[in-house]
């Protein structure tokens, strides 16, 4: 048996177990340089908020499902498709760069993936989250990542949205996303991941296709 038909049996087995269907959610977090020290620190207590609050409740536990992408010098899966109640926050640190589109690709593959998988196994799911973190602009190329955000967008297979902490390019990230970007007060991650949690656990409530009325972002700078 081959690793890829050990996967699919895996997956299988995931799915036999907890049929529920999905509230899909890609974390794209910046860590470079810029971000070290308390933003960093920050962003990391922020994710274990979003691990505790999902886990709380116990239909989202199961129907959330957490990964996060990194750019930071490279581009890195550091976790890959799980639900919350399976989901352990990591320890990231900040180093390197800012290859935002790269990342902003593999987060937006990473997605489509997911949900063919969804189909796949019979599981059915609600429309994707991407959620992108940065203090600063991209260093590489990011007009490919943009049109695919744009083409995503139009087609409702995901919503993408963008959020400046102090120093984001926000001019840039405009120019990606086709919803506003959202500014940070100061560092308030812990508020942010709270309502990222409690957005999640409004959709994991209602039936795929319901439309949803989020919670105003208290944690954004208007």
């Amino acid at each position: 048996m081959n690793e890829q038909t050990e996967y699919a049996g895996f997956e299988a087995s995931e799915f036999a177990e907890n049929p529920e269907p999905r509230v899909p959610c890609v974390l794209l977090l910046d860590v470079s340089g810029s971000m070290s020290g308390q933003p960093i620190a920050e962003l990391n207590e922020g994710l274990v908020t979003l691990k505790d609050t999902l886990s709380s409740d116990s239909l989202a536990s199961k129907r959330a499902e957490l990964a996060i992408v990194t750019f930071g010098g490279t581009v890195k899966v550091i976790q890959d498709f799980v639900t919350a109640e399976n989901f352990h926050p990591p320890h990231l640190s900040a180093s390197g760069n800012t290859p935002m589109g790269q990342a902003i690709v593999t987060g937006l593959e990473m997605l489509a993936s997911r949900k063919s998988t969804y189909r796949a196994n019979g599981i059915a799911y609600y429309r994707p989250w991407a959620f992108l973190i940065t203090d600063g602009g991209p260093d590489d190329g990011w007009q490919a990542a943009a049109e695919m955000v744009k083409q995503g967008e139009a087609g409702k297979s995901f919503a993408f949205f963008t959020v400046g902490v102090e120093g984001a390019n926000t001019d840039v990230l405009s120019r990606i996303a086709t919803r506003g970007p959202l500014k940070l007060k100061g560092l308030n991650f812990r508020d942010l991941f709270l309502w990222l949690s409690q957005s999640m656990q409004s959709v994991s409530r209602s039936s795929p296709g319901d439309k949803i009325t989020l919670l105003p972002p208290g944690w954004a700078e208007i």
